[in-house]
């Protein structure tokens, strides 16, 4: 047996068909559609409407009891919590940044930046976290040039390039 829907819509038709119209997303109007229906009482219990709206029936009970306890208001806005905080930073950040362009002491790959960021900022941060980190913001690749001095003097290759 299907259960009967005792809850009373309060807009009228028209406010309701209005917002309907006016909303572009696509979650947001069936549910305004699942008031609107409720209000034409078109079925006989909220598992039809469900099965209708394509939907499953706990959906329609938690909107129907939203819309009870709340309002139209709160039916109609997603509650999010918003993005989630970095773990990364600006100090680290700035850090990282100058330890990849440091000639001297360049990182060697991404273990040795996570090894790197432990030990002067005492943050455990995950291999992976670290790496989409570090490709995202300063482009950075495994690829490494082909090893060379550290200590090798540059104007010591231009005069030898000069002579020769």
């Amino acid at each position: 047996m299907a259960r009967k829907s005792n809850i009373e819509v309060k807009e009228s038709n028209e406010t309701l068909e209005n917002l309907y119209r006016k909303e572009k997303n696509y979650r947001l109007r069936t549910r305004i559609k699942c008031l609107i229906l409720l209000k034409a009482n078109k079925f006989k219990g909220q598992l039809e409407l469900s099965n209708y709206l394509g939907v499953d029936y706990a959906t329609v009970k938690r909107w129907l009891k939203q819309y009870r306890e709340e309002g139209l208001l709160s039916l109609t806005v997603f509650k999010s919590s918003g993005n989630r905080k970095s773990v990364i930073n600006s100090e680290v950040h700035n850090g990282l940044s100058e330890k990849l362009n440091d000639s001297a002491h360049p990182l060697r790959g991404y273990w040795d930046a996570v090894i790197w960021v432990n030990k002067n900022y005492e943050l455990e941060i995950k291999y992976n976290t670290l790496r989409t980190y570090l490709i995202r913001h300063f482009k950075t690749k495994l690829k490494e040039p082909r090893k060379s001095h550290y200590k090798k003097d540059a104007q010591a290759i231009e005069a030898f390039k000069k002579t020769t």
